[in-house]
């Protein structure tokens, strides 16, 4: 069948065109050359850049609907230039399916991050990714859910946490209700990462570590984070109801803030209480919390 108008992609076009405009030979380290007519790199310089067929990128630069591998769009889009929102872009509209690259994946955030969760407390606010590892917190959080069992596993990780403690130790009291719509968060997340050795590892030592978590993963059940109101246990002040409410972050691909508010007078009152006596379930300074979380972040540097 030939190429019609109809089959084209015009989005892809524009976006292409508009990109390589704005790229100049200096951007790339190509000597100045002659003058140019029109801004950016010529259609050429890309394809030889990006190691492609000069006919090739020039039909794909028309929207023409041809097949283009990963490999082949991740090299155009060094040569443009793009940055992580505009690549997935670059893959949406070329109908490939995208993959986050773990360099484009944080694991820190910020200072206005991390003030953003300081000035909310006495809310408990931390920053997950979309694995549950734990990238910040602020001292409420750590007031509430951070247990002595998490010092002594050494990964700051909330599902790791929750599936290899004892139920007594945990922190969430609804166990069976809240570990399967974790694990069917997860699940949701776990599609754009298929077959990456980061999250493939975790999942098989989790799924060793935790029989309930393997039986949950082989469930295949998914969800999509959202708020709800969840049951938590303190000892100094018993039972919380705390509503949890998810934040996207720019410039941080599959992280988000979840924020938890006191869904009754009485829990409000308690985390009043411990804002004021600033109770840990844990002997550890921020300093050894640090510690711990980048000693994780070394050994898994790809989410």
């Amino acid at each position: 069948m030939g190429t019609t108008a109809h089959h084209r992609r015009p989005e892809l076009a524009a976006f292409l065109r508009g990109r390589r405009a704005r790229v100049t030979p200096a951007d790339v380290g190509m000597p100045p050359g002659l003058r140019r007519r029109t801004p950016g790199l010529r259609r050429e310089e890309v394809a030889q850049l990006s190691g492609v067929g000069v006919t090739w990128y020039t039909w794909l630069e028309q929207g023409r609907p041809i097949n283009a591998s990963p490999q082949v769009l991740d090299a155009v889009a060094r040569t443009l230039m793009l940055d992580p929102p505009e690549r997935e872009h670059l893959y949406r509209l070329a109908e490939v399916p995208f993959a986050a690259a773990p360099e484009g994946l944080s694991r820190s955030v910020g200072v206005e991050v991390q003030g953003i969760i300081d000035a909310l407390d006495p809310l408990p606010a931390v920053v997950y990714t979309s694995r549950y590892d734990v990238l910040a917190t602020n001292a409420a959080y750590r007031d509430l859910f951070l247990i002595p069992e998490t010092v002594r596993i050494g990964v700051p990780n909330v599902l790791w946490t929750l599936f290899t403690v004892s139920e007594e130790a945990s922190p969430v009291v609804h166990r069976e209700r809240e570990l399967p719509l974790m694990v069917a968060t997860l699940r949701s997340c776990y599609g754009r990462h298929v077959g990456e050795p980061a999250w493939e590892d975790f999942i098989r030592a989790l799924s060793q570590a935790s029989p309930y978590f393997a039986r949950l993963w082989a469930s295949g059940e998914v969800t999509q984070p959202g708020p709800r109101v969840k049951t938590f246990r303190h000892e100094a002040v018993g039972e919380l109801r705390m509503t949890s409410q998810s934040l996207s972050i720019d410039g941080l691909p599959e992280s988000r803030i979840v924020v938890y508010t006191p869904e009754n007078e009485q829990t409000r009152e308690k985390v009043a209480l411990l804002r004021g006596r600033r109770q840990r379930l844990w002997p550890v300074t921020d300093e050894e919390a640090a510690e711990i979380v980048q000693e994780w972040n070394t050994k898994n540097p790809a989410l």
